[in-house]
């Protein structure tokens, strides 16, 4: 009796195994994956959620009355109060620790072995670092939220530009601080070292934080700061957040901060894409 009849593979070649072949996932949907993940571990410590969420608060409370005790009003534009000229600057300046932070802990995911993981794995590398990117900004979505609701509690505050205007300028340092966690990105991918990053990371963020118009106007700057905070890309985001959250004629600045923004975050997203592919030995 005959039985089925089976055909050998050619010699020299594996036999093919049983079964459909499954397909590797689209991008799309590696990076929904990936994205999911990176966020469940940025809220994974409900401490480090409630401190990291706090933070905007605490920095609005101390430099207001710091800095508003020691302001004189006619430095600031006619009929602005202090904390009116400032929470709009601190959209921008406070994704400036959060983006050092989605740096270290993409150092962590390579010391770690995570990232060795990814890599035998059929997905796409710079998903890893776009949800990164993604995971992080959703923290400083939430900071810029709780800072415009503590200032309104703790002080009162009104956006003069109403809510168009608030709204403007939320989206405007959202890019903003989209940019400068790509910044880190890059450098973590390139340095590979946390204690390397943190102490880069001082010498980047004071400078961009405190010798800008963040705080005090340009004017009222000594001449040397005045002029490192005029061309301080910082300056230039800072002044578009605030022309569009007081309601005032922008300019150029709010073009000018949102091509800087996106040149600036292409440019370090290429940048950390090509130091991601080295192999950990390098």
């Amino acid at each position: 009796m005959n039985g089925p009849r089976t055909t050998a593979p050619p010699a020299g070649l594996p036999a093919q195994p049983h079964g459909p072949r499954r397909e590797p996932a689209g991008k799309a949907a590696q990076l929904w994956v990936l994205t999911v993940r990176q966020i469940r571990l940025v809220y994974a410590d409900s401490r480090v959620v409630l401190f990291s969420v706090a933070q905007p608060v605490v920095m609005l409370l101390l430099i207001s009355q710091v800095f508003g005790s020691l302001a004189d009003r006619s430095i600031l534009p006619r009929g602005v109060s202090y904390i009116e000229f400032l929470l709009p600057a601190l959209l921008v300046t406070t994704g400036i620790g959060t983006s050092q932070s989605a740096g270290v802990g993409l150092v962590r995911d390579m010391e770690g072995g995570m990232v060795r993981r990814f890599r035998v794995l059929p997905l796409s590398l710079p998903l890893v670092l776009v949800a990164r990117s993604v995971a992080d900004l959703t923290r400083s979505g939430m900071q810029l939220l709780v800072l415009v609701v503590g200032g309104h509690l703790l002080f009162g505050y009104r956006a003069g530009g109403g809510v168009g205007g608030l709204v403007a300028a939320l989206l405007l340092s959202t890019l903003v601080i989209w940019a400068l966690i790509w910044i880190f990105i890059a450098l973590a991918a390139w340095l590979r070292k946390v204690e390397v990053l943190s102490s880069i990371g001082f010498f980047v963020n004071f400078p961009l934080m405190f010798a800008s118009s963040a705080f005090v106007p340009v004017e009222v700057l000594p001449g040397w700061l005045a002029a490192v905070a005029t061309v301080n890309p910082v300056s230039h985001a800072v002044e578009a957040s605030r022309d569009l959250a007081l309601g005032g004629q922008a300019g150029s600045e709010v073009p000018a901060a949102l091509c800087a923004g996106l040149g600036l975050m292409l440019v370090m997203m290429l940048l950390a894409f090509r130091a991601f592919r080295r192999p950990p030995e390098e």
